[in-house]
């Protein structure tokens, strides 16, 4: 693997020597700057830095051999990876993962390290004279990371994770696959795709084109998870509109877009918010305020995993404007609805062989706890799955993401490429 294209904000962090194909690749990935701007809603990529991390893993898919690669005016990277012998012709199998960052944490500049754990609070970095540590209580899988290798950032940034990891464990399992020629494979069909943790993710992917029968993303969490649950998600936008007169003669006229705003959001169920809820607990969660005495307006996100809740979440939020419109007056409250992704396992019904293949790839690399785990959020297979790409999702082996504490064991990265190469086997031979 050879350094092809360094983007301008790369971060040049020094990669140990002697690592593995895989961490050399996270810890290269991780350093480009891509992290996406949820307030830009009218482009894709929403950053034009996601173009640098494309262009690199343009030229390390071209590197391996791979054809058709392309990246497209969205910085969607697309390749195929020809089957193995005997394997030509059987149904392509995709595999996915996003190459942007969240915003929820600082994105730039991220320095990659790695620590040797030997219990204890795991400690990524020291800021400001305090240590940027995980503890058991936090991570209770922590435990099991004793005497390994951990790839943390310096604790000023996110890792990145979450996907880089995804991405640098499909990247090496093509380099293993172009190593051994006589592991067995279907077509192959590869997406890096931009904006995932905005919501755009693999909207824009050309699935004619794409030309695969199923697909994976690998986006997941603790090694060993296989999801093909996910939330149900729609973002809720209230606009409240007030009258304002002078304080002074205020009595029965005004109505204050503040108060009303207040009004809303004390009517939602209280216990029913993501500091309150697990599992398959649906939640609303408002995210944004703006505003003052004559328009606040206040956004929420609403997930649910039953479609029933989650039409019935959405009409409460239509029932409850129409109550505070009847206080105050029509117009006050207007709610406007934007879907944003499906829970995938409304349309799994005879596609079961995808979970049960990923989870028996798992138990073949050596996981013994393989399971499924409904995941409180959404993912690229959501969206991919509801366009008419059945595409579960297999874990990468990270934690924290979002978070300047975010972390992967480096056996985990390693495993996950051994899991894929198990996994694209079973794809070798028809599918029932």
């Amino acid at each position: 693997m050879t350094d092809n294209t360094v983007p301008q904000n790369y971060t040049g962090t020094p990669i140990p020597e002697g690592v593995s194909d895989v961490v050399a690749r996270f810890m290269r990935y991780v350093q480009v700057y891509t992290t996406s701007d949820p307030n830009n809603d009218t482009q894709v990529p929403s950053t034009a830095t996601q173009f640098d991390l494309a262009h690199m893993l343009e030229a390390d898919l071209l590197e391996l051999g791979c054809e058709d690669v392309c990246v497209d005016e969205h910085a969607y990277v697309t390749a195929t990876v020809p089957a193995s012998a005997g394997a030509e012709d059987l149904p392509a199998l995709g595999l996915c993962a996003h190459m942007d960052s969240a915003p929820d944490a600082p994105g730039k500049g991220v320095a990659p390290h790695i620590v040797h754990y030997e219990g204890g609070p795991l400690v990524s970095g020291i800021v400001n004279g305090e240590p940027v540590q995980s503890t058991v209580e936090q991570v209770p899988d922590l435990d099991m990371f004793v005497g390994m290798d951990i790839v943390c950032s310096d604790g000023t940034t996110l890792l990145s994770a979450d996907d880089k990891a995804g991405i640098a464990e499909i990247m090496a399992l093509i380099a293993r696959l172009k190593k051994h020629p006589e592991l067995a494979h279907p077509t192959l069909k590869i997406a890096f795709v931009p904006d995932e943790e905005i919501g755009h993710g693999a909207e824009l992917l050309d699935l004619k084109k794409f030309g695969a029968a199923w697909c994976y993303t690998v986006d997941g969490e603790t090694l060993g998870e296989v999801n093909y649950e996910t939330f149900s998600a729609c973002e809720a936008n209230i606009t409240f509109t007030g009258v304002m007169v002078h304080p002074g003669s205020a009595k029965d006229i005004m109505v204050n877009a503040i108060t009303v705003a207040r009004e809303f959001d004390a009517m939602l169920p209280a216990n029913e918010r993501p500091e309150h809820t697990e599992g398959y607990d649906g939640f609303f969660m408002p995210t944004e305020i703006s505003g003052d005495a004559n328009v606040v307006k206040l956004q929420y996100i609403v997930r649910d995993f039953d479609s029933a809740k989650f039409e019935a979440r959405q009409q409460l939020l239509y029932d409850i404007a129409g109550f505070l419109n009847k206080r105050h007056g029509e117009g006050t409250v207007e709610v406007s609805i934007k879907p944003e992704y499906r829970n995938m396992a409304e349309c799994f019904e005879g596609l079961e062989f995808l979970v049960d293949n990923a989870l028996e790839a798992n138990r073949e690399a050596g996981i013994t706890n393989a399971h499924c785990v409904a995941v409180r959020g959404g993912t690229d297979g959501s969206q991919l799955t509801f366009r008419g790409l059945p595409c579960p999702n297999i874990a990468t082996g990270g934690y924290n993401a979002h978070s300047v504490r975010e972390f992967v064991p480096v056996p985990s990265l390693e495993i996950t490429v051994d899991v894929l190469e198990h996994l694209v086997a079973k794809f070798a031979v028809a599918q029932q």
